[in-house]
């Protein structure tokens, strides 16, 4: 039924760094369209404030986890293997950011930067098959949805040279798991953010807000729903035969 194209109701989903920003916006949107929703985050009281502010408009639980280790990414998917037989939907959204001129960027930051960005979306996504192949369904497969961004398929403005290489890294691994994964009832698809209102993106908004609205062609920062919206869709009876893709939504900002 058309009308049911874009239902999670009933689904379970995990979001990782769900406690704010584009994670928390994608969590709403899960909750208030009637999933069940679990979020990481590495501070046990945001991710606690987080759910019980969304448990509000549905069913959120809190499950802190610093995912820069493999060790955590193993143990937050044993912990929802414990609770749920089943993960329809994993958002692999928890990441960092590092800016810093070239001639001083540290060795550390790429550290940092890969070890969230890029070898958590692959340990993490590993460690949870099992629950994403117990969920997969004729026509409905389990869903992983990777969050890159437009700095990873274009040169970005500022100088976040592990950033914006492990977006581009994030954006290749979901077609590599893309592949590797459709035999077994999982799609695998990213979402590329422009700017959106977040904590990551704070002061680049407050240094350079005009000048990033004058570049967009919609003229406008990213809302909520919108970053919900397009994570709905990738989840839905009506994203159920895509895979493998990487999905702008900058409101045109990566077409110039």
């Amino acid at each position: 039924m058309v009308k049911d194209l874009f239902s999670v109701q009933g689904k379970t989903a995990l979001v990782t760094g769900g406690s704010r920003g584009i994670g928390l916006m994608i969590a709403r949107g899960f909750v208030e369209a009637g999933a069940k929703v679990y979020i990481s985050a590495r501070r046990q009281a945001d991710c606690e404030k987080a759910a019980a502010e969304l448990s509000q408009h549905g069913t959120c639980v809190a499950i802190p986890a610093d995912l820069s280790t493999e060790a955590e990414c193993n143990r937050l998917a044993r912990e929802i293997a414990a609770r749920e037989s089943k993960l329809h939907i994993l958002v692999n959204n928890a990441g960092a950011n590092w800016g810093a001129p070239l001639a001083e960027y540290p060795d550390s930051a790429w550290d940092k930067v890969l070890a969230l960005n890029v070898k958590a979306v692959f340990h993490l996504t590993r460690a949870a098959i099992p629950q994403l192949e117990q969920a997969a369904r004729p026509g409905d497969p389990a869903r992983v949805i990777n969050i890159g961004s437009i700095d990873g398929l274009q040169v970005p403005l500022l100088e976040t040279y592990a950033y914006s290489a492990s977006k581009a890294a994030v954006h290749h691994l979901t077609r590599v798991l893309a592949m590797k994964l459709a035999g077994r009832g999982i799609t695998v698809n990213a979402v590329a953010p422009g700017p959106f209102e977040s904590k990551m993106m704070a002061e680049t908004l407050r240094n350079f807000g005009d000048a990033i609205r004058a570049s967009c062609p919609l003229g406008r920062i990213g809302e909520p729903e919108d970053m919900a919206g397009v994570a709905i869709y990738l989840a839905s009876r009506a994203g159920a035969y895509v895979t493998g893709a990487v999905i702008p939504v900058d409101g045109g900002i990566s077409t110039r």
